[in-house]
């Protein structure tokens, strides 16, 4: 019978398990964290440290996470723990935007419109505040499963009071300032929304609409014209898209350089731009169509400035008289280069407006219904129903020159996802340029902040060089209110450093629900009045804020009013989706600025969107979407957390089903990594046994330990970069490439098969362990839950040193003073250049064994020995690492070498017989006490005690 020699080998032992079940445990280790209080212990550890500040960006809290959301603090979790495990002190406030339209429409739906009729203002924000409580638990907990660590018990919520009074604290510095004014100008309003929306609100969009050439008649033939022998009526024809708005037109803009001419086509004059004759006659069928040209043959032409001042009659509302001007604005790419202006109507059109002090007309009310100031005929209708009655009206009046069909993009409300409309209202704005916010701000874009990525910076410098005044109110009543009040008697704003203070403690004492439910005597100075005319009516202002601003004055509401907790102003990093370049970091920015005179960030980090496989958005219609629910009750978070490591986040990213497996695959070679590690150090006790000389190392753990530095190297630049997909990268080839691939696999001979206390073996498991400790911690920030595992199943003698940290969290980085041995410094000059020798004659080797087994010669390369023959410097170098060393790094039984002029590989049968134990071939029957071994393990059986009857 066989003698069994398996109790003899250095087997791994583990009690970590290669099953992770990671949805089974990852919710135990939550439990476990929480008693221990991880995020609290974590930080009172570095308490002392360099602050690391990530200021929280609020989600909406209306429904539970999707794949964004995860994506998103999962990549905040990596920014942290990575500064957290060197050292950092990294408080973390998570925080959710509570107010605004979406919740407030979803309680008006839930209620229906019989208890909406009955409902006040204050049971209606308090309806609103239980509905954010509730999602506010329930993407708390969905954040909490991901393994994010967070003060969860304490976030910031756009409600609070105290948070509520630092919207008026920004609010008050800058209207004493003179940045924040009232006025009458157009603004997006959405009319199913009933509310104005700021820029970053808008959402674009391909919308169908009529395009329309229009002539409108003019008041006189300009004098060119009739010198030349132009008669009859001049007609000056405009193209529009938005039929609603002409009711309000009030003036036709030209290009002040462009040249102007007199097109006669069907009998009628038609002035226009000459650029765009021949395109409009095409568009419009004219086949007489004839430019007006003087006496010696040459087109009669106006610049566009020159036609200045000539009038017209307005097409619907026939009884006014329309003004001719000019603008930058206006291009020769579409149209008849004439631009129907109704400044109550247009950003362009009120601005141009304003320069030629052109009346506004605004003949839309709230509901986006047209007013009898837009005639009899129309009086009533929706905007998006007057467009066919307007062509109809046009027609019969002669004036339609041509009705087409243009797809175009087209802004769109954020919320209800349907068109919006331009409408002059009186609003409340934020001035870019008054007081040089505009300037101040794009200064501090280009001189204050870190963009992540760099190019980031111009997208948001343009945005912020072109976005025009900010307009800050809404007409809601789930928000913060606008703090100021108005006189009962005149109309006039009352607001000054007092009433902004009161405000603020009554705030702070009460929350701004009671701005709906005191009576402004009740909290105001004594004797407050209106400047203007003295009265003492004093009524409170009934629009709320922005939901943009309310979470842009985070910065004072939250890393201001919380510094006592470690927080600072500026935050060190804010980190959101690349859509808040226009949205939460710009009006972080604007208020900062406006209010400080600074940025609220030392660095901006922006990530993309996620998309499915196919690049495309996720949607419920599409059925394409997933749920970070799904994804850790099938793979475990850690899954998710590794995948979120893999991806370049600066780019919209892929995730599905296949993608998330191929990832789950990844994982398992990682964890089977560090099982192998943790396996092989099952008898290791470092302060016994490590070795603790660096010439005492093996030669390849002399290498292994250089390319375990370069990891570590590699990692902190990435983490310091925040390029956590090179993070990911490196990791994935040094455990796949040169730990498992080359190291793994050549040491396990030593390992398994060598005394267990014999210098070769512990010089492995020197290297092992110092491998472990860098895998354990540079891979925390991103496999949280199965780095904490990894902890607690070290090796028996680890485990009992005193003093060791309950949790890696708690164990701090791994740096380079703490590989053990020490790594000299002239250690690479002296190893690296032999071993990138080797690691080329050894792709020689593998490929000529891959033949070999290929062609069924051999099963496994320790049956085969073989010959190297190459160049005198490859010989020596190889001679000189020894040829134990080529033997264990190309996994044969026997290597030898010959000078020659060329690299070439012969691959022999090995010498000698398999050793039933070690499995090598070697001269069996060398040692008479164990006579069926090879003579090194005859010398383990030996020393073990071992006799052959066991």
């Amino acid at each position: 019978m066989a003698t069994s020699y398996k109790s003899t080998m250095n087997l791994p032992q583990t009690s970590f398990s290669m099953k992770a079940n990671l949805a089974q445990n990852e919710p135990k280790r939550l439990e476990k964290w929480n008693r221990e209080r991880i995020y609290e212990t974590v930080l009172e550890k570095n308490r002392d440290g360099k602050p690391f500040i990530l200021h929280d960006g609020p989600p909406y809290a209306n429904g539970p996470i999707h794949i964004g959301h995860a994506f998103n603090k999962i990549l905040k979790d990596f920014v942290l723990k990575s500064h957290a495990q060197r050292g950092f002190f990294t408080p973390y406030i998570p925080g959710w935007d509570c107010h605004g339209q979406p919740i407030e429409h979803m309680v008006e739906t839930t209620l229906g419109p019989e208890k909406m009729a009955r409902i006040d203002q204050p049971t209606l924000r308090r309806l609103c505040r239980e509905w954010a409580e509730k999602y506010v638990g329930v993407q708390r907990e969905g954040f909490r499963r991901l393994g994010v660590n967070a003060d969860w018990e304490h976030p910031y919520l756009t409600y609070l009071p105290t948070y509520e009074s630092g919207n008026v604290e920004v609010f008050k510095s800058m209207y004493l300032d003179g940045s924040v004014y009232r006025g009458r100008k157009p603004i997006h309003w959405c009319k199913r929304c009933h509310t104005a929306l700021a820029e970053a609100e808008i959402e674009y969009g391909d919308e169908t609409s009529s395009s329309l050439y229009v002539r409108f008649r003019m008041n006189e033939m300009p004098a060119r014209f009739a010198q030349a022998g132009a008669e009859g009526t001049c007609w000056v024809l405009i193209w529009t898209t938005t039929a609603w708005t002409l009711p309000a037109n009030a003036a036709v803009c030209l290009a002040p350089d462009a040249s102007y001419v007199l097109v006669r086509a069907g009998g009628v004059n038609h002035l226009m731009a000459e650029a765009l004759v021949e395109k409009v006659a095409g568009l419009v069928g004219w086949d007489d169509a004839e430019v007006l040209r003087d006496a010696a043959g040459s087109v009669v032409t106006y610049r566009g400035d020159e036609l200045a001042g000539l009038t017209y009659v307005c097409p619907v509302r026939q009884d006014r008289v329309g003004t001719f001007i000019y603008g930058d604005h206006v291009t020769l790419g579409d149209g008849t280069g004439v631009v129907h202006t109704a400044p109550g109507h247009g950003q362009d059109d009120y601005l141009v407006g304003q320069r030629f002090d052109v009346p506004i007309y605004m003949p839309v009310d709230d509901d986006g219904r047209l007013t009898a100031e837009a005639g009899e005929r129309f009086a009533g209708m929706d905007t998006d129903e007057v467009t066919r009655p307007m062509i109809d009206f046009l027609r019969d009046e002669g004036v339609l020159v041509a009705e087409l069909s243009i797809s175009h993009s087209y802004p769109h409300c954020w919320r209800c996802h349907q068109p919006v409309i331009f409408r002059a209202t009186d609003q409340w704005f934020v001035s870019m340029d008054k007081t040089d916010l505009r300037a101040k701000a794009l200064s501090a874009i280009d001189e204050q902040v870190r963009w992540v990525p760099a190019w980031a910076k111009n997208r948001i410098g343009s945005m912020v060089a072109d976005r025009p005044d900010w307009c800050i109110s809404r007409q809601r009543s789930w928000g913060v209110p606008i703090p100021v009040f108005k006189c009962g008697e005149c109309g006039s704003t009352i607001a000054d450093e007092a009433t902004f203070d009161a405000v603020i403690d009554l705030f702070n004492r009460e929350g701004a629900d009671a701005w709906f439910t005191r009576e402004p005597r009740e909290y105001l100075p004594e004797g407050t009045c209106c400047p203007q005319c003295g009265s003492t009516e004093v009524l409170p202002e009934r629009d709320i804020l922005d939901v943009w601003w309310e979470s842009g004055v985070s910065h004072t509401s939250v890393c201001r009013h919380r510094a006592d907790e470690g927080l600072t102003f500026p935050a060190d990093m804010y980190l959101e989706g690349s859509d808040q370049h226009r949205g939460w970091f710009q009006s972080s920015l604007l208020t900062s600025v406006g209010a400080y005179g600074t940025a609220p960030y030392r660095s901006v980090m922006h990530c993309g969107f996620t998309v499915d496989e196919n690049g495309e958005k996720m949607s419920k219609s599409k059925g394409n979407g997933i749920d970070p629910a799904d994804v850790t009750s099938r793979y475990g978070a850690d899954i998710l957390r590794l995948w979120v490591s893999s991806v370049d986040y600066s780019q919209d990213v892929r995730v599905s089903d296949s993608i998330l497996d191929q990832v789950a695959g990844t994982y398992r070679r990682f964890r089977n990594t560090l099982r192998f590690l943790l396996g092989s150090l099952g008898d290791f006790d470092f302060r016994r046994d490590a070795v603790t000389s660096w010439d005492q190392l093996a030669p390849l753990d002399q290498w292994m330990m250089l390319r375990t530095r370069t990891l570590l190297r590699d990692v902190e630049r990435g983490y310091d970069e925040f390029r956590y997909h090179n993070v990911y990268r490196a990791i994935y080839d040094f455990v796949v490439g040169d730990l498992s691939a080359v190291y793994m696999e050549s040491v396990k001979d030593r390992l398994y098969s060598e005394a267990p206390d014999s210098p070769a073996r512990r010089s492995a498991q020197t290297v092992l362990m110092n491998v472990l400790e860098v895998m354990v911690r540079i891979l925390t920030p991103i496999l949280s839950f199965t780095t904490d595992e990894v902890w607690e199943n070290y090796p028996a003698a680890e485990l009992a040193r005193e003093g060791r940290p309950v949790s890696v969290q708690l164990a701090g980085w791994f740096a380079e003073d703490d590989f053990a041995p020490a790594i000299p410094a002239d250690a690479e000059e002296a190893v690296n250049p032999a071993f990138a020798c080797l690691f080329e004659v050894r792709a020689a080797v593998l490929k000529q064994l891959e033949e070999e087994r290929a062609e069924g010669r051999i099963a496994k390369s320790q049956e085969s020995r073989v010959e190297v023959s190459a160049p005198a410097a490859i010989v020596e170098t190889l001679e000189g690492l020894g040829a134990a060393v080529c033997e264990e790094l190309f996994v044969v039984s026997g290597v030898s070498f010959q000078q020659a002029d060329e690299l070439a590989v012969r691959v022999l049968p090995a010498e000698g017989e398999k050793c039933p134990r070690c499995w090598n071939y070697r001269e069996l029957g060398v040692s008479a006490s164990h006579p069926a071994v090879c003579a090194r393990c005859a010398d383990v059986l030996d020393r073990l005690g071992f006799t052959e009857d066991e």
